[in-house]
C-alpha cells in the first residue's frame, strides 16, 4: 500500500567505522533493504545509490548504476564493511563537494538517509547546515545504541519527523514514507491518513555514581602530620536513557480488522478493502474457513475422555468442548459412523453407547449432560473394558456381523496410575484402532498406549488442541480406508540385529519398533506377508513370510523373540534373507515388491556390501536403518542409495523415525515389479519373462517352478500340480500355486 512513486534521488550514507562494528554495519544494510520497500525505484521515478564512510567516504554505487528494486537490494547486501574513525563531516563535505553522484543534478527532489551511531570524531553542525541549505531532505537514523543529540543536528526540520531507529525496520519505513507522502510523493492514499503518537528515544550511556566513601588519609599544614578523611568511591555504569519523542506514521483501514478468518484461519489483507483467508487444513469450506471436514469413513467410533482428578475439571470441559465442535463439524445427516462416547476414572462409564444416537441435536445433548467424576487416573483398566464391553452390538439379524473398523479415541491429561502397555496390546489383539489425543507431557505414554507415534496428537497449549481437528479426521480415516501401502502387496522381511554391540534394552526397542511397523500393514496371503529374521554371528528366521496370516499372531510372534547377545555379522543375515526367505519355497510370491529392513547398531556392516547388491541385483530393496555413529561410507555401499539408509542418533529417536521408514516402504510396494526377479524357478530353472507372465525352463525337473524331480518310470510328482516343465504363469495365478505348494509340503 505504501510506496513513494514520485521522482525522487535518494542516496544512503551508511556509517562503516568500527564504533558501528560490523554486526550493526549488518543491521544496517538490512534496514537500508526494507528502506528500499517503500521506494517505487525506476528509472523515471524513483533512483537509489550508496556512499560508506568511515575514516573516508567511499562510493559503493551511484544512483544511475541499478534501476530495479531488485538489483539495488542485491548491491547492497554484498556491501563490505571498511572500518575506520567516524568522520561523518567529512562525508558530509564530500557530498557537498560531488553532489549525488549519478543523481539528475537537483532537478528532482533530493533526499539523503544517514545511518550512523550519531558518534562523530569531528564537528558536523556546519557541513549539515550547508547540505540541507541546498534543499536536500536529510534522514538521521540511530543504529546500535546512538548519540541522539547529534541525529538531531543532521536531520532536517522537524526533527521528529526525520529521525528514525533502524531497530524496527518496518516502522521506520512507514516513518520515512509518512514524510515524504506530502507533497514529495503522491497523495496518501483513499482511506490512509498521516498520524502522529508519543514514541521514544533509546540509547545507552555512560554515567558517573556515587558508590560510596571509604578512608583516606590526607596531609596537614603541620609538619610531619596527616589526618584521616571520608573520600568519595566513584563508579561508571551504563544505563538505557529514553528520550521522549513524537511519531508520524501513516494508518490504514486494515481488510483484517474485523477478523473475518475463523477456526484459526489467517488473515491475508490485499490493498486497502481485499483479503483473504489462509485456512487449517480440514476447513475453508467457504472464503472465511467454515469447517469442511467430513467422516465419509466408515467405522465404529468411541471416544474414551479422562474424567480423573488428574485431568482436572477445567481439562475435562476442555476435551468436551473439542469433542462437541469436531463432532459438529464431521458429522452430516448422512454419515456412515456409529459413535459412542464413555468416560472413566476408577471405573468406566458408557453414558453414549455406539449408535444409540442418529441425529446431530440429540447427541449434544448427551455430551453437555456429562458430568465430571474426580476419581484416580486407571487408563489400563478404561481401555481393558472398552475392548470387552465398548463394542457390544445386537444385529438385526443374528448371523449378520458388524465388521466395521473399530476405533477408539483416548482422551487424556493426566499419567495413569496402572499400566497401560497389557491392556493396550490386548485391545489391539481384539483389532481395536487406538488413537490418543493429550498435551505434550503424555507423548511417551501415549505411544506405548498406540504403539506408534504416528496415532498420537499431542498438543502445546489448550487452544492447540482445537486445531487439531482435521489431524484426527485424517487419523480416524486412515483404518476404515487404508490407502498407500496397506492396500499393497508387499513381501517385507525385517532383520534385526540381537547382538551384544545392540545390548538387551536395545534389542527390546528394536523388537518394539517392528511390531508397532508392523500394525501399519494388512497382514494376510493377499496383501501383506512379513517375515522375521533375527541375527549375532548366525541368522535366525523367527518366523517366515508364509507363517502368519492375521495381524495379531504376528504381533504374538514378535513378543516371543529371544535376545542372542553375541558378535554381529550383518553379511550372514542379508545372505539367510537372500538364500532362505525371499524365495518361493518359503512364501515369496512372483509378481510382488520385496523389501528388507536391516535395523543395526553399525556393528558386523563391514561383510554386508556383496550380499545387499545380490539382493538389489534380484529386485529386493534393502533398507538399513542405523542407529548411533557409524562410517557412513560403509552403510552407503550397503544400502545403495542415500534414499535407503535412515541414520538415527539414539535407540529412543527410533519411534520418531517410523512415518519415514514406513513411507519409503510404500512408495517402493507401488513401484513396477519384474516377475523374474528374485527368480521364481527352484533348482536352478530359468525365468523368461512374457507379456504379463513369465515361465519357468527346467532341466532334469518339471513343473511351474521345476520343483519336481523327473524320475525313470513312474514320475513322484507333487499332488495338484501339472507335469509340463513349461507353464506360463500371471500374477493372479501365483498365491494359489503359493499355496497348493505349501499344502504339498506338509503333505
Amino acid at each position: 500500500v505504501m510506496q513513494c512513486s514520485a521522482s525522487l534521488d535518494v542516496l544512503f550514507l551508511l556509517d562503516g567505522s568500527y564504533s558501528i562494528g560490523k554486526g550493526s554495519f549488518e543491521r544496517s544494510k538490512h534496514f537500508a533493504g526494507r528502506l528500499c520497500d517503500a521506494l517505487d525505484i525506476h528509472p523515471d521515478r524513483v533512483r537509489v545509490g550508496m556512499i560508506q564512510f568511515s575514516s573516508t567516504p567511499h562510493l559503493e554505487f551511484p544512483l544511475d548504476s541499478y534501476l530495479t528494486k531488485q538489483e539495488v537490494k542485491e548491491r547492497i547486501k554484498r556491501t563490505i564493511f571498511r572500518g575506520g574513525s567516524t568522520e561523518t563531516g567529512r562525508a558530509l563535505k564530500y557530498i557537498l563537494q560531488k553532489g549525488f553522484p549519478g543523481g539528475r543534478n537537483s532537478s528532482v527532489p533530493e533526499v539523503l538517509i544517514i545511518i550512523s551511531d550519531g558518534k562523530s570524531q569531528g564537528s558536523t553542525a556546519t557541513p549539515a547546515m550547508q547540505v540541507k541549505e541546498r534543499h536536500i531532505t536529510v534522514f538521521a537514523v540511530g543504529i546500535k545504541f546512538p548519540r541522539w543529540e547529534e541525529l538531531h543536528v543532521l536531520a532536517s526540520e522537524p526533527p521528529e519527523r526525520h529521525l528514525l531507529f533502524a531497530g524496527d525496520a518496518d516502522d521506520a519505513a512507514n516513518g520515512l514514507y509518512s514524510t515524504l507522502s506530502d507533497p514529495v510523493c503522491t497523495a496518501t492514499a483513499p482511506g490512509c491518513k498521516v498520524e502522529s503518537h508519543p514514541c521514544e528515544r533509546r540509547t545507552l550511556e555512560t554515567v558517573k555514581e556515587l558508590a560510596g566513601h571509604y578512608v583516606c588519609w590526607k596531609g596537614s599544614k603541620q609538619p610531619n602530620a596527616v589526618q584521616a578523611s571520608l573520600c568519595p568511591f566513584i563508579r561508571w555504569k551504563r544505563v538505557f536513557i529514553k528520550h521522549p519523542s513524537r511519531c508520524f506514521r501513516t494508518v490504514c483501514p486494515d481488510p483484517c480488522d474485523s477478523q473475518p478468518c475463523q477456526n484459526g484461519g489467517t488473515c491475508v489483507p490485499e490493498g486497502l478493502d481485499r483479503y483473504h483467508c489462509l485456512c487449517l487444513l480440514g476447513y475453508g469450506g467457504d472464503v472465511h474457513c467454515a469447517a469442511k471436514l467430513s467422516l465419509e469413513c466408515s467405522v465404529d467410533l468411541l471416544f474414551l475422555m479422562d474424567s480423573s482428578a488428574g485431568v482436572t475439571l477445567e481439562g475435562f470441559l476442555r476435551f468436551k468442548a473439542f469433542l462437541k465442535r469436531f463432532l459438529q463439524a464431521v458429522v452430516g445427516q448422512d454419515s456412515p459412523v456409529s459413535l459412542g462416547v464413555a468416560q472413566y476414572d476408577d471405573s468406566v462409564k458408557i453414558p453414549i453407547e455406539l449408535g444409540q444416537h442418529k441425529d446431530v441435536i440429540g447427541l449434544m445433548k448427551s455430551i453437555d449432560a456429562l458430568n465430571f467424576s474426580g476419581g484416580r487416573t486407571l487408563t489400563g483398566r478404561a481401555l481393558q473394558y472398552i475392548a470387552q464391553h465398548g463394542f457390544r452390538s445386537t444385529p438385526v439379524f443374528a448371523d449378520v456381523q458388524d465388521d466395521l473398523p473399530r476405533v477408539v479415541v483416548l482422551l487424556t491429561d493426566s499419567k495413569s496410575q496402572d499400566s497401560v502397555a497389557e491392556a493396550a496390546k490386548y485391545a489391539k489383539d481384539q483389532n481395536l484402532f487406538l488413537i490418543g489425543i493429550g498435551s505434550s507431557f503424555m507423548r511417551a505414554e501415549l505411544t506405548m498406549v498406540t504403539g506408534n507415534p504416528q496415532q498420537t496428537i499431542v498438543y502445546s497449549d489448550p487452544q492447540d488442541l482445537f486445531n487439531r481437528m482435521a489431524e484426527l479426521q485424517r487419523k480416524i480415516c486412515s483404518v476404515g480406508n487404508p490407502e498407500g501401502c496397506q492396500a499393497q502387496s508387499l513381501d517385507l522381511a525385517f532383520a534385526v540385529d540381537a547382538s551384544s554391540g545392540v545390548g538387551l534394552e536395545n534389542f527390546l526397542r528394536l523388537r518394539h519398533f517392528v511390531r508397532s511397523s508392523c500394525l501399519h500393514f494388512i497382514i494376510n496371503r493377499d496383501v501383506t506377508q512379513i517375515a522375521l529374521v533375527i541375527y549375532g554371528s548366525k541368522a535366525h528366521t523367527v518366523f517366515a513370510l508364509d507363517t502368519h496370516t492375521s495381524n495379531s499372531a504376528v504381533l504374538q510372534a514378535i513378543d516371543q523373540v529371544p535376545f542372542l547377545g553375541d558378535s554381529a555379522s550383518a553379511g550372514t543375515a542379508l545372505l539367510h534373507v537372500y538364500s532362505d526367505v525371499m524365495t518361493v519355497q518359503k512364501g515369496a510370491r512372483p509378481g510382488v515388491n520385496k523389501v528388507v529392513v536391516l535395523l543395526t547398531n553399525g556393528g558386523g556392516m563391514q561383510d554386508a556390501a556383496a550380499p545387499a547388491q545380490q539382493l538389489r541385483h534380484n529386485g529386493i530393496l534393502v533398507f538399513v536403518v542405523v542407529i548411533g555413529d557409524t562410517e557412513r561410507d560403509t552403510l552407503l555401499r550397503v544400502a545403495g542409495s542415500p534414499s535407503y539408509l535412515v541414520h538415527i542418533s539414539s535407540y529412543e529417536d527410533l519411534q520418531y523415525y517410523q512415518g519415514l521408514i514406513i513411507e519409503r516402504i510404500c512408495e517402493e510396494a507401488r513401484s513396477p515389479v519384474n516377475l523374474c526377479k528374485p527368480n521364481p524357478c527352484m533348482n536352478q530353472g530359468v525365468c523368461i519373462l512374457g507379456p504379463g507372465s513369465y515361465r519357468c525352463e527346467c532341466h532334469g525337473w518339471e513343473g511351474p517352478h521345476c520343483e519336481t524331480r523327473i524320475l525313470r518310470g513312474d514320475s513322484l510328482r507333487s499332488p495338484d500340480l501339472p507335469p509340463r516343465s513349461h507353464v506360463q504363469w500371471s500374477p493372479r495365478g501365483l498365491q494359489h500355486f503359493s499355496r497348493a505348494l505349501q499344502h504339498s509340503k506338509r503333505q
